[in-house]
């Protein structure tokens, strides 16, 4: 009788081990001496990892407290305040040796070579810019998470792209395709500017989004859960840190190395982790 009741919850488990493709291996995490870190971007010509800092307890507050960091591929602050004078820096993009960052209702151009602001542009009508991607082609994308708007910047002009959207985070321009995170889901974008629902359900406030290979993506959720995104639509839960109070905000990917940066925000750190 023992065996008859115990067989059916092993098989649970076996089946569940076997339908966990991927999985998340700590690799290191950084002294928190970071102040709310909010997104990480690797940056491979130059080997290193940039984070926005907020740095307060109101994340859309417009106190020029906000700063950028650098940190290396092993986990060491080089300099936990590269760049000062933000105000609540969120996501950011990198071309050709400059990284835009959104910041509230403008995008800042940081010169990564010099380390210096080399231009502030405004986007006019936002109000809460959130993450930043940009094409082969220079066009930035950038979502408007209390605006609820995606806006396209082109030749150094903003302009809304799509509007009456949810809630608004992750946006990544990949390949010839566009993808964005909206209240739960990841959709792709059309060229008619319609969304096609990749999947939904991600609990937790969907936030960054990295492509892994393929039409498969990691997927960050604010509240601490990190998912895989299958080309098919299913989903594998990698990493959930919420009874921990641990959050996982806009994430970094290196694909070369399959590493997962995780900035955990009021944690004040970044962990990395090997994607497997």
């Amino acid at each position: 009788m023992i065996r008859l009741i115990l067989l059916p919850a092993f098989l649970l488990v076996v089946n569940q081990l076997r339908s966990q493709e991927h999985s998340l291996v700590k690799l290191w995490e950084t002294d928190t001496l970071l102040k709310v870190p909010e997104s990480v971007l690797l940056d491979v010509g130059n080997n290193v990892l940039y984070a926005t800092n907020i740095d307060g307890t109101d994340p859309w507050s417009k106190d020029g407290k906000g700063s950028i960091a650098k940190v290396n591929l092993y986990g060491k602050i080089i300099d936990a305040e590269w760049v000062k004078g933000l105000n609540s820096p969120k996501g950011m993009a990198l071309y050709k040796n400059t990284l835009y960052v959104a910041d509230l209702d403008k995008i800042i151009l940081i010169d990564v070579m010099k380390g210096t602001i080399e231009k502030e542009l405004p986007v006019e009508g936002a109000v809460g810019l959130n993450d930043v991607s940009i094409n082969k082609d220079g066009v930035v994308y950038v979502t408007d998470s209390k605006g609820k708007k995606l806006y396209r910047i082109e030749n150094g002009t903003p302009a809304v792209f799509i509007e009456n959207l949810k809630g608004p985070n992750g946006v990544l321009a990949h390949q010839q395709d566009l993808y964005i995170l909206d209240f739960g889901g990841a959709y792709k974008v059309n060229p008619d500017k319609t969304l096609s629902l990749l999947t939904d359900g991600m609990e937790g406030g969907t936030d960054g989004i990295e492509n892994v290979t393929g039409n498969d993506f990691i997927v960050s959720c604010w509240a601490g859960v990190v998912y895989y995104l299958k080309s098919d639509g299913t989903k594998e839960k990698l990493l959930d840190t919420r009874e921990q109070k641990i959050n996982s905000a806009d994430i970094g990917y290196d694909a070369v190395n399959r590493v997962v940066y995780v900035p955990t925000f009021w944690k004040n750190s970044i962990v990395a982790y090997n994607l497997r």
